[in-house]
């Protein structure tokens, strides 16, 4: 029951935050935001569920072999249930949402979810999950700043979702709409997918 606290803490304040720094009018600092807010829930919780907060990285993790089938879908439950409540009391703040606008290319942006998660993904299972880096007191700053750098690099192509609890919140918030949340799903658990095989390539005895 801990774990699952800290993964619908941890996934509501980051839905909460992206919806209000984006539609807040933070502009170029809205990606600033939403790393920060990230790095210090990853701090925060990190020591009691691994914090997650993202059910691509749950199952970039589940792959890895550090987490178990039941569990997992616990966290992927609860992520998606505190990113719909970050997400509906954004909706609560905010007088007005902005007009939903369809995804122009659509391929483009499965492409950008894709490597923006793997590239998340990829972080957290090594510097999180790895026996060789066991200990660090980096992993936070390393996993905040690369969804800033992704946010930055593709934010314009695909909205920088690269989790599928954060797709689920910004639909509600209607900064993309229902029939582009495939993208989201493809790309962001396609990118989990991917991360968690690599890892296993590269960390044969890290099991």
């Amino acid at each position: 029951m801990r774990k699952y606290l800290v993964e619908f803490i941890g996934t509501f304040f980051l839905v909460l935050t992206i919806g209000m720094v984006v539609l807040g009018g933070r502009g170029d600092f809205a990606s600033l935001g939403i790393a920060a807010v990230l790095t210090v829930m990853i701090y925060a919780g990190g020591h009691i569920s691994g914090a997650h907060y993202n059910p691509a990285v749950t199952l970039a993790v589940l792959i890895r072999g550090r987490i178990g089938v039941g569990e997992a879908v616990g966290y992927m439950i609860v992520q998606i249930i505190g990113g719909v409540a970050g997400a509906l009391l954004v909706t609560y703040f905010m007088a007005k949402l902005p007009e939903v606008l369809p995804q122009g290319n659509s391929f483009r942006a499965v492409v950008a979810e894709f490597l923006g998660t793997f590239a998340l993904a990829y972080v957290v299972l090594n510097v999180a999950t790895s026996k060789e880096t066991a200990g660090n007191s980096y992993y936070g700053l390393a996993i905040g700043f690369t969804v800033m750098a992704m946010a930055y690099s593709f934010g314009s192509i695909s909205g920088g979702a690269f989790n599928p609890a954060v797709a689920v919140g910004i639909c509600i918030m209607q900064l993309a709409g229902w029939n582009d949340i495939w993208i989201y799903l493809v790309g962001c658990f396609g990118g989990g997918v991917l991360a968690g095989l690599i890892f296993r390539f590269l960390n044969p005895n890290d099991r």
